[in-house]
């Protein structure tokens, strides 16, 4: 009777450390930003993973327009589709935020080819 409950005991507790194990909170994540404006500099000289924060005073409505997410493209091609980018190199004003975003033009009959998004989603 006393192997039994030991037994029972044992397997109590093995449950309840393996639920905490699947249960604790994942912290994987990206840093989040240092700052919350930071208007690309693409002109500046300094070298680093990204783009530095223009100067406050120099930023205009321009740095957070694209025109071009506007426009059609040409889906006269094998695929039958065309996308149009749009991240901080043409709109500065997304530097830090982590976003871009893509416009796919589709000719009747054209194809999304098969693509991954490493670190990223597609909606």
């Amino acid at each position: 009777m006393k192997q039994s409950s030991t037994r029972r005991a044992m397997f109590v507790l093995a449950a309840i450390l393996v639920a905490a194990a699947f249960s604790t909170p994942s912290l994987a994540n990206d840093p989040d930003p240092l700052q919350d404006f930071c208007v690309a500099d693409p002109t500046s000289g300094i070298t680093l993973n990204g783009f530095p924060c223009k100067n406050p005073a120099n930023v205009t409505a321009g740095d957070f327009f694209f025109a071009g997410i506007a426009k059609a493209g040409a889906t006269n091609n094998t695929q039958g589709s065309v996308v149009t980018g749009a991240n901080v190199e043409m709109i500065p004003g997304l530097n830090t935020l982590g976003v871009s975003l893509a416009r796919i033009d589709y000719a009747p009959g054209g194809l999304n080819p098969p693509h991954t998004h490493p670190r990223a989603t597609e909606i």
